[in-house]
């Protein structure tokens, strides 16, 4: 067998470039729409006066950035792998969703600043023009998660993604309650109140995807795959199987698992077909796409040896 044959993730390059097309595609579009209305917003915080929208803005602006980046990370997760990343490149689409939950955090400690200056010294709001802009900025967010919505919500690159708009989603809408309330009631702290309250829910969401960004670079078994139960599933239903050790198991972007065992075989039994059986079922049963099994007969060759 080749080294290319072997390699698993470059046996077949082209397999799933349609899905990642498309999710590429829906972050461009994400990233467009949140960067063209992101100047106007900019603009209205400016003339306005209200910290939501320029917190708005602000997030938006990272989110720019930080959806360009999801895009690069997709189409670089396209490439081949090479003789130096054998596993190619769909490790970067997991360590761009990593800097993308701290990004948020810091947009998140920015707002709560601003806003704690606010409250102490609230400035005058214009509120009519502050709702015309929220509305606009609420319907621009929603067509960019709707577009988003439609992708790959497996793919951590691409929760990120989703969790950015959300995030500006939250902020037009609290930007439409604050100019709403101003316009009513004239009470200008509702401006810092709600932009505090759009700072807390993106530092829940935020830490959800930095933890589990954090564990799958850290090689971590993915929450939905128990190891344990998966070695005694392969040991009660491979023929000639008696038992799964020095199993290992990871996931390159939250979609993609890899697994490395190995493989106590019972006398006789054809190692060949052991182990194509135990791929299959670990494909088939686990979502497992590329393992790496080592059958054993008698002692392990990794136990220490004897005296």
């Amino acid at each position: 067998m080749s080294m290319h044959e072997h390699s698993g993730h470059g046996a077949h390059p082209h397999a799933n470039d349609g899905h990642a097309t498309a999710n590429a595609g829906r972050v461009l579009i994400a990233a467009c729409l949140t960067g063209g209305f992101m100047l106007a917003e900019v603009a209205g915080g400016l003339i306005t006066g209200s910290l939501a929208l320029l917190a708005d803005a602000g997030h938006m602006l990272t989110d720019t950035v930080s959806l360009g980046l999801a895009w690069y990370a997709f189409r670089l997760a396209g490439r081949v792998a090479t003789a130096r990343l054998t596993y190619g490149f769909d490790r970067v689409k997991t360590l761009v969703a990593y800097t993308n939950g701290i990004a948020v955090f810091a947009i998140g400690a920015w707002i709560v600043m601003e806003a704690l200056q606010r409250f102490q010294d609230p400035p005058a709001i214009l509120g009519g023009p502050m709702l015309a802009i929220a509305v606009l900025g609420l319907l621009v967010n929603v067509g960019a998660f709707a577009v988003l919505a439609g992708g790959d919500r497996k793919s951590l690159n691409m929760r990120g993604a989703i969790l950015h708009v959300v995030g500006d989603l939250l902020g037009s809408v609290a930007a439409l309650v604050a100019a709403a309330v101003i316009l009513t009631t004239g009470w200008l702290p509702v401006d810092p109140l709600l932009s505090v309250l759009v700072a807390l829910l993106l530092f829940r969401s935020a830490w959800s995807l930095v933890r589990e960004s954090a564990h799958l670079l850290l090689e971590g078994v993915p929450g939905d795959l128990d190891r344990d139960g998966i070695a005694r599933d392969l040991a009660d239903n491979v023929q000639g199987l008696r038992e799964v050790h020095h199993m290992h198991l990871w996931s390159l972007d939250g979609s993609k698992n890899v697994a490395t065992l190995h493989a106590c075989l019972a006398d006789g039994v054809d190692s060949q077909r052991a182990v194509r059986e135990i791929k299959l079922r670990l494909s088939k049963r686990h979502g497992i796409e590329h393992a790496t099994v080592e059958p054993e007969f008698g002692r392990c060759a990794d136990a220490a040896p004897e005296h």
